[in-house]
């Protein structure tokens, strides 16, 4: 594994190879999980969660090398032709292929959907395991081997091991609320995951905020936290405060070898508003983009409430239970193109 080292990304950071001003640029915390000294690891965490929800991750164990032939096999399935990446459209278990516009996550402020690409990868669960008829388990749908040879492989232990990357910093999470540091190794939370890999791919077009054109409109997650991969091409922002007047949107710099993190709504809920998930989209600059988003989400039966250390007189309860199916099932139907669109 290379070593990656990284101190807090600040404002002063150059992008001008995409003529992006230095101004709106987010300081972001980093996270080095190779450090011996927990201490400082959680508390840059914990104060990263106030200030956005989002910071880095480096030395998380997973090589250069691996991300970059993931990466590879991710382009090759988005260059096959439209025809043949149908034949992979995704099904009622939400595997499989996303076409462009296909997903509309800000509809107040798009005028069509997101100009983006994508594929859904989730938990596999043989079709004879009674647990393959839960909404978010179930089969994969998989490219043929004929036409892209290691696909499937590829994927499969990458899912695995960015599923490793989010236990190691869901512990950390769990020390900065005041919590057993394995309290969400839990098998109602990620001892049975709802565990999303999503490859995407924004294909160029230049966004256009003022006339409702974006790469991904505006939008939280929808559960515990994600992992972000990308390239090198710039795209994200992220709105720390989303009820300011006009908002405020920063780019959050790539960098290589890093994984860029984000806490979902869920995790909100759970620690009661102290955490943030925050509003984040993506601009396109008129340059091809690649990315790839893992989205961990408790089991379908966790009952997403407030935990004990996050309540008190100061700040009272703000968000009735929720069990976490329920809430991920009318999230997706909100967002996503009717299937049968499509026929």
């Amino acid at each position: 594994m290379v070593s990656v080292m990284c101190s807090t990304i600040s404002s002063g950071t150059d992008m001008k190879n995409d003529g992006i001003a230095s101004a709106n640029i987010s300081a972001l915390h980093c996270i080095d999980l190779s450090c011996p000294d927990i201490h400082t690891s959680v508390t840059l965490l914990k104060q990263a969660c106030l200030d956005s929800g989002f910071f880095y991750v480096v030395n998380h164990g997973i090589s250069q090398e691996f991300m970059d032939e993931v990466f590879a096999q991710s382009k090759k399935l988005f260059d096959l032709p439209l025809e043949e990446k149908m034949k992979l459209l995704r099904n009622e278990k939400h595997r499989g292929y996303t076409p462009s516009l296909d997903e509309h996550l800000d509809p107040d402020n798009q005028i069509n959907g997101d100009y983006k690409e994508g594929y859904y990868i989730g938990v596999e669960i043989p079709e004879d395991d009674p647990e393959s008829q839960r909404p978010f388990y179930g089969s994969n749908v998989w490219p043929t081997a004929g036409t892209l040879p290691g696909w499937k492989e590829t994927m499969e232990k990458y899912h695995q091991e960015a599923l490793e990357v989010t236990k190691a910093v869901s512990r950390l999470i769990a020390l900065a609320l005041d919590l057993d540091v394995d309290f969400f190794d839990r098998p109602e939370f990620l001892g049975k995951p709802i565990a999303t890999l999503r490859l995407l791919h924004y294909e160029g077009k230049l966004s256009d905020p003022s006339n409702g054109i974006f790469g991904a409109g505006a939008h939280s997650d929808y559960g515990l936290i994600t992992l972000l991969a990308t390239d090198d091409v710039s795209g994200l922002q992220i709105c720390k405060d989303k009820d300011a007047e006009p908002q405020i949107w920063e780019y959050v710099p790539p960098l290589r070898g890093a994984f860029v993190v984000n806490l979902g709504d869920m995790l909100e809920r759970w620690s009661n508003g102290i955490f943030r998930s925050t509003l984040h989209r993506v601009l396109g600059n008129g340059q091809e983009r690649f990315s790839i988003a893992y989205f961990v989400e408790p089991s379908h039966d966790c009952l997403v409430e407030c935990l004990p250390t996050c309540q008190s007189k100061v700040n009272p309860l703000r968000y009735p239970p929720i069990k976490c199916e329920t809430y991920l099932l009318q999230r997706y139907k909100d967002t996503h193109a009717d299937r049968n669109s499509y026929k």
